[in-house]
Order: C-alpha cells, then structure tokens, then sequence
C-alpha cells in the first residue's frame, strides 16, 4: 500500500494544497484512499469536510499528536499532510511508514534555505529506508529566473525536481470546495493536468 508523505518545514509553502491534490489523483484512478493530517492547522481535514458527496470518496485518516497508526483495512492509498517544523523524531516516525515523500518548495531564495538543512536531514533517513524523494515547485513560472535558480539548487541536493505547479486561482477556487483539478472535466483545466502528468508518472511508480 503506498504511503506518501507531504513534508516541508516550512509553513505556507503548499503542502496541504500538493497534498489534497495528490489524494485526488489517486481518488480518479479508483483507488481507496485516505488523507491524513497530521498538521495542527487540519487544512486538509478542512478540505475534506468540504468535499461533495457526488465526488470520488477520500476518507479522512484520524491521527493522534504524537502517534501514526496503521490505516483501516481496505485502504490501498494513504497520504500524510504534515505539520511546519516537522524534523528529528517526528519525521523519523512518519518515515516508517512513507513509501515516497513529495517535499513542496517555492522559488524564493528564503524557502530555499530554510528548506536545505531539511533536505539534507531526509535524504539521509530515506536513503537508510530506500524511500524515493521528489520535489514539487509550487506557484512557479517555469519561464523566470527564480524557477531556473530553484532548479539549479535542487540539482546540487541530487533530488529530482518531479514537476511544476504554477500560481492560479484555479487552486484557491477548488480548495474552497473540496475539489482538485482532477475532478473537473479535462478541457478546463488542461493546463494544469499537462502540468501534473510527471508527478503523477512518480507517484505511480
């Protein structure tokens, strides 16, 4: 059952945005699949009690303060929203049961840095547990200059950058009502799934 765990450090960098996205994607290949949120803001948890019932099930993943439990019998998907500051013991714990781990970052220099000495933290604990890693750009141009120095400093961790998602409000419309791209018609949002098909590749290999 793959598990995969939405992680950055850093506040307000689009981990429940990549995360609600995520589960939605799996949700549209029929899967069974459960969000937990392990943040204290419970932005996904939110999202889910937003979600209509005419759209693809994802169960909500009840998870304690300091505890991650098995998921329910018949889940084949799990994805973890996780908390800002998460390093050390925590993350250790969530990487027990992660199969990959998708690490949300934008192009400012600032999230860049705040987000290096993570890196590095979880490249040693997956590569011990042969989890993969792979780096989302959120709210990027792929066309500017920031969108090419967040390239070049993913390159220098060894990381593989798995996609870009770019700024719109297609996103903050959606989220207000438990929606993902993946649950509109194809032609609407064309942009944003051609944007979406690398990440997908990953997340089902």
């Amino acid at each position: 059952m793959p598990v995969v765990v939405v992680a950055n450090p850093k506040g307000g960098v689009g981990k429940s945005t990549l995360s609600t996205q995520i589960a939605g994607y799996f949700a549209s290949q029929n899967h069974r699949v459960m969000l937990g949120d392990a943040d204290r803001q419970q932005s996904s948890k939110l999202w889910l009690s937003l979600r209509p019932d005419n759209a693809r099930a994802i169960s909500s993943w009840e998870l304690g303060n300091d505890q991650i439990a098995k998921p329910p019998k018949g889940t084949t998907h799990v994805v973890l929203d996780t908390p800002a500051g998460l390093h050390g013991k925590r993350l250790k714990e969530l990487l027990k049961r992660a199969h990959k781990v998708v690490v949300p970052l934008q192009p400012s220099v600032f999230d860049i840095f705040a987000t290096q000495d993570f890196l590095n933290e979880l490249a040693d604990s997956a590569r011990a547990a042969k989890i993969e890693i792979g780096i989302v750009g959120m709210r990027v141009d792929e066309r500017t200059r920031a969108a090419e120095q967040l390239h070049a400093f993913v390159e220098a961790t060894g990381l593989p950058v798995l996609g870009y998602v770019r700024d719109t409000q297609n996103y903050v419309q959606l989220a207000a009502r438990g929606l993902t791209v993946f649950d509109l018609p194809p032609e609407r949002v064309a942009r944003d799934l051609a944007q979406w098909q690398a990440i997908c590749h990953w997340l089902d290999q």
